[in-house]
Order: C-alpha cells, then structure tokens, then sequence
C-alpha cells in the first residue's frame, strides 16, 4: 500500500451534488473558463520558508511526522515560540513580484494562487483581525505582499486567486492558550465552548471579507484545512461564500476535500488520476515542483521532462495542473525552480496549442500516445514523450487519424506525408521534429 504524507487529507462527501444553486449557471461558464486555462502555479511562503521546514506542519504537536526527519526545535514549546517569533526575521527583501509574474508567463501559466494565510496563521496580506502578518507593528517587512502579487499577475494577464487556510494556530479562539495537546484541530470542542467558536467563526469571514473586497479581481477562493468548516467545525459555509460573492459574483470557490456546494472543483494532491480514477466533477491535479511546497533548503525538484510529462497526462484525461513553487526568505525563486520553468515555457511556445483550450476523450491509448481534443472536435493532438520507445513507423491508427486527414508536426507546422494505406498507412518518425525536452506533437486534423 503507498504511504499517504500526513499533510495530504482525505476527500468528504465524494458524492457529485448535482442539485441547482444561486451560482450554477455562473459557475458552468467559469469551470469553462477554468478548464481553457489548463495550467496554474501556487505559491506557499511564510514563516516556514525562514525556516526551512515543511509548512507549518511541525507546529502541530499530533502531527509527529513533520518533525521525524529535522524538527526544527527539540520540544513543541520552544520549537512554537521560535517559530512565531520569525515574523520578526521575515523581510523578502529582494522581493520583486513583478519578476515573479514575468517568468511564470514565460512558464506559460495562465493562473496562480497565493498562500495569503496558512495553518500558522501568519498573515501575507494587510488584515485588520490580527497583528500577526506583514507590514504590521510586529513585522519588519512594511508592505503587502498579496497586493503586489495580485497587481504584477493580473498586469501579466495571469488569473489570480487567494489561498487561505479555514485553521489558524496562532488564534486563540482556533488554539487556546492552555495546556492541551494541540493537534491539526480545534483544541477545543465548539460545541462546548460556542461562545469561543463564534468569534472564530466571525474572525474567519472578516478576513474572507478583506481578502474578496480588498484586493481587486479575485478569480478563485482555494479553501484548504480539509478538517475545519462542517461538522463540529463549523464556519457557516453558506455565509461565507455569500461574503465571498457580494464583491466577486464570478468567483470559483474551492473548499477541499469537503464535497458539496463549495468545492467548485477537486483537487487530487500529489497525484494523476489513473483512467478509473478521473473525478467526475471538474478537477485540478496539485504537484509541487519540489518535494515539498514551500521553500526547503537542499529540496529535491522534478526535471523538467517530469513536469512536462506530468502536463500531457493529465490534460489528457481532462484536468488542469497546477504546479507549487516555494520562494525563498529572499523572495526570490530558487535557480532549480527558475530553470524548470524557463525549460516547460519553451516547450509550451511550439505545443501548447495542443495543451490549452482543449478537452480530453481518455482512453488506454496505444504506443504510449496521449490524444487531446479541440472543443468543436474537429481537430486533434497526438503527444508522446521523447524518453518512450519509438519505432520507425507511427501507425495512423495509433494517433486516431484517418488518411485523408491533415497531418501536421506542431513544432514546424509543416505536414506530414503519409505512406501506406488501409491499416499499414504510417507517418515516418524521423520526419517528426523531436524537441530537446518533453514530448513530441503531432496534430491531426479533418479537411
């Protein structure tokens, strides 16, 4: 059986909800939208980039698998009192969002997500609810970084979307200040102290309030903490998304791994659905270029021939994938990270005609071919990556082609002569361009 990571929670309520709401029609035209896009980046920085561990994970006391390999202190207590004394050390001075956007234009994304809070409760973006953020008394770094994240993105013509833990640690009225061993959840049962509870709850759809009307067009609302908002938890989700709403009407709300209304869409982590597996509800397949999501000094990444592969794959099976990068203290992304992007972006400036604004037919297809389809159908691209076996001869029958149609080589969009006929007409592989990375594109269309 494969090991699950202690970060990754299971889904809730799997079932589709195919009931109408308010939102239905606005969200069958923006899950349109979404699927165009294809492919996405998400940032996780905070507290946890100075130093250098996985998230805020080590935090939770119950959650003894985020210390095993370096826990950042020795016992809990001191390990939480240094870490929430970061703030104090956390000023990205070379900071400089407008270059971030530039290379993930270059890397061909065409929407991002910012952590503007995680399960630490440290705050990216200037709220009122709490010091414990940038730009405020307690930090040296005056500025906002959602503000200037969302201004060079959407300058770049990037989607944006916010990130937002529903848990926060650092709250008292999420983790009291006692005793009690603090794990993922509450540290308290709401139920018995509901007078508590609803001032987090208050607390919650106040930032939520910011987030949506304070930062110009929000395009998505990426809910994490898959443990807090029903049940015993409860954060009145209705209520939130009406908050949401009022001031993004087009907003896509994301409530993962709690089913139902709010999760717009799902979101497989670390993972491609195998062809039983594919979600049929619009999905997003989240993967981090390194081995964890923020910034971890020494991390092991995925070449850039993963990462391209990863795309292929889960386009054609019908998903978007959203890529994790973890900028540095510095602010600055790490020399890995940028290459691997650069590298993905050039593949994408000859075949990404294949990959964007398409729809997916999965199959078991042959020869370790991936199909993806044009919307009105009538056009269709034939990927396989360079690092497969190839024959001489690629058979029209393994790429879905007919005779008569039109054969091209997306990377010089010259057409291909066809040889044979009946079940032995083929297309020779040696006059189809091979890239240096990646995967080779041909596109089949109808006359």
């Amino acid at each position: 059986m494969t090991t699950i990571r202690g970060d990754i929670e299971s889904a809730k309520n799997s079932n589709f909800d195919d009931r109408w709401y308010p939102e239905s029609e606005m969200l069958a035209k923006r899950l349109e939208w979404f699927q165009d896009l294809k492919l996405g980046v998400i940032f996780h920085y905070g507290l946890y980039a100075q130093a250098g561990i996985v998230e805020s994970w080590q935090l939770s006391e119950k959650d003894e698998w985020a210390r095993e390999n370096k826990a950042y202190r020795e016992d809990i207590d001191t390990l939480r009192l240094d870490y929430w004394q970061l703030i104090q050390a956390f000023a990205p001075r070379e900071l400089d969002t407008d270059q971030w956007a530039e290379i993930c234009k270059k890397a061909g994304f065409k929407y991002c997500l910012f952590t503007t809070k995680h399960h630490d409760g440290f705050n990216l973006f200037n709220t009122m609810e709490t010091e414990f953020k940038v730009g405020g008394k307690l930090s040296p770094f005056k500025g906002d970084i959602l503000k200037e994240v969302f201004a060079s993105f959407q300058q770049a013509g990037i989607a944006t979307g916010a990130y937002y833990s529903k848990a926060d640690w650092y709250s008292p009225f999420y983790w009291l200040d006692d005793e009690t061993v603090k794990g993922r959840n509450a540290s308290y049962d709401p139920s018995e102290k509901p007078e508590i509870w609803a001032r987090y709850v208050d607390f919650v759809h106040r930032q939520i309030h910011e987030i949506t009307h304070n930062y110009g067009k929000v395009d998505f609302l990426w809910l994490d903490a898959g443990w807090c908002g029903q049940g015993k938890e409860d954060l009145q989700m209705d209520r939130l998304a009406e908050i949401a709403r009022s001031n993004q009407p087009e907003l896509i709300i994301v409530d993962r791994m709690m089913g139902g209304r709010h999760e717009n869409y799902v979101t497989p982590e670390r993972k491609i659905p195998a062809l039983d597996e594919i979600p049929t509800k619009v999905w997003e397949s989240n993967i981090p270029i390194g081995n964890d999501w923020g910034y971890v000094p020494h991390d092991t990444f995925k070449s850039t021939q993963e990462l391209i592969e990863t795309l292929i794959d889960v386009v054609s099976k019908g998903g978007n994938l959203i890529l994790g990068v973890g900028p540095t203290p510095e602010g600055t992304f790490t020399k890995e990270e940028t290459q691997r992007l650069l590298e993905l972006g050039s593949w994408l400036e000859r075949y990404g005609e294949g990959i964007y604004e398409t729809r997916a037919r999965p199959e078991a297809w042959e020869e370790d071919w991936r199909l993806t389809y044009s919307k009105d159908q009538k056009t269709h691209y034939a990927f396989r990556n360079i690092t497969a076996h190839t024959k001489s001869k690629i058979f029209l029958k393994e790429i879905h082609a007919a005779e008569k149609a039109l054969i091209t080589d997306l990377a010089t969009g010259q057409p291909l002569t066809v040889y044979g006929a009946g079940e032995n007409a083929y297309i020779a592989a040696s006059e189809v361009q091979q890239p240096p990375l990646g995967a080779v594109g041909i596109r089949v269309s109808t006359h």
